[in-house]
């Protein structure tokens, strides 16, 4: 027996739980640190460059899930250290005010539990999808859990972002804590009895994780997908915690609408996965490569538009141009999401969790890096210049990283129309 549809949208809930958790510690937590504090930038990159490093550890959890046989364990614990920092993060912030260090050690906690959440929880659930959904269902099956992820985002952010209004120390923690709660509490009713009586097609791995590992890494078209999973997410991810410091800083947004700013962006990304959805799976209409490399162009577009708006060369509202950058954001994810329960399953067998892990953990890097990168530069930017050009300086890179990944793409991925395949796939 596999995974039937009311069980996969059961199982888009932990996804949508995970995501409502994580907008709001890479947002909206970044935006008072920045903004209402006048902290430097760099200090909630760092915070969220460590929950992203710790992630490296997603092809471990992948590994241990492969071989434990309960992946729900992993997926229900994970949730709970999850939430547990999502609320640590919080109290981090409101402690600024009074003590910097004792702030900065709550937050370094907290973030570290985040790390460790969203790899245990988000990996398992990731190979639970991939090992115990029907072939021919995976694609439809990824892109319905990204999209209530994305749809979990963007309604956080924007009930959030109405609720944060006016700000107080005090608000801020209900607020967070209804939404930890809600989503520990959706993902143990989500999860509750899946695995039981699901035919699961694979044997334990004997083979030591280290070894594992290697031989994944030694398959060309697993490589090929790392690598271009770690370019494309630099670029994904550069703007994350900027952008409503850059909202406040220059157009003056308040921490609610700032976070609502947030929702706008990850709505478009909905609508993208969704077009996608639609177009590449049910109308059979494109390829993985030309919705990659669409959604590349596209969204370096989008950047040098908000670029030129910051810098006051373009009369226009931010939050629209946000919404766009969300949208072809929103393509080429999709794709890729698509092409990466496909290959999961290719190669060896019984290393579906271990092939999501490193896949993972490519992402986890290039999004700590990428954060990184961005908050440092606005910091050494607003040094010598103006906060519009500054910024400005930031998103024009990141459209030049999002150049280079559609080149990429156009390189590594097969143009196999989707209509050929029933699903979007990666090349050899």
């Amino acid at each position: 027996m596999t995974l039937g549809w009311t069980q996969i949208m059961r199982l888009g809930l932990v996804q949508m739980a995970l995501g409502a958790i994580v907008v709001l510690t890479t947002s909206t937590m970044n935006r008072l640190m920045v903004v209402e504090f006048a902290l430097p930038a760099v200090l909630p990159g760092l915070l969220v460059a460590l929950h992203y490093g710790i992630q490296l550890s997603r092809p471990r959890w992948g590994f241990t899930s492969d071989t434990g046989g309960n992946r729900t364990v992993w997926i229900i614990g994970g949730m709970a250290a999850l939430a547990l920092g999502g609320f640590g993060a919080a109290v981090g912030v409101t402690l600024f005010e009074q003590s910097y260090g004792l702030a900065l050690a709550v937050s370094v906690i907290a973030y570290a539990l985040i790390g460790l959440g969203v790899g245990a929880s988000g990996t398992s659930l990731l190979a639970l999808l991939a090992t115990t959904t029907a072939p021919h269902r995976r694609a439809a099956a990824a892109t319905i859990t990204w999209l209530m992820m994305i749809f979990g985002i963007a309604l956080t952010a924007g009930l959030a972002g109405h609720f944060l209004d006016p700000y107080s120390p005090t608000r801020l923690l209900a607020v967070v804590a209804v939404v930890v709660g809600a989503a520990f509490v959706l993902t143990c009713l989500a999860t509750g009895r899946i695995e039981r009586g699901l035919q699961v097609t694979r044997q334990p791995d004997p083979a030591p994780f280290l070894d594992g590992l290697r031989e994944i890494w030694a398959e060309r078209r697993a490589r090929n997908f790392t690598l271009f999973v770690f370019l494309s997410m630099n670029a994904y991810f550069m703007q994350e915690l900027i952008l409503e410091p850059f909202a406040g800083l220059v157009f003056g947004f308040t921490p609610g609408q700032s976070t609502s700013l947030s929702g706008a962006q990850n709505g478009g990304v909905f609508i993208g996965m969704l077009l996608v959805g639609i177009a590449g799976t049910g109308l059979k209409v494109g390829s993985l490569r030309s919705w990659v490399v669409a959604g590349c162009i596209g969204s370096a577009g989008m950047l040098g538009l908000i670029a030129l708006a910051g810098t006051g060369g373009l009369t226009a509202p931010l939050t629209p141009l946000v919404a766009g950058l969300g949208f072809f954001n929103g393509m080429f994810a999709v794709a890729a999401i698509g092409s990466m329960m496909a290959l999961a399953s290719e190669g060896r067998s019984s290393r579906e969790g271990t092939r999501m892990g490193l896949w993972g953990a490519a992402q986890a890097i290039a999004a700590g890096f990428g954060g990184l990168c961005g908050a440092a530069a606005v910091d050494v930017m607003r040094g010598f210049s103006a906060d519009g050009p500054a910024f400005a300086a930031v998103f024009s890179v990141e459209a030049i990283l999002f150049v280079a990944a559609a080149l990429m793409a156009r390189h590594i991925l097969d143009p196999v129309p989707a209509s050929a395949t029933g699903t979007l796939v990666a090349g050899e």
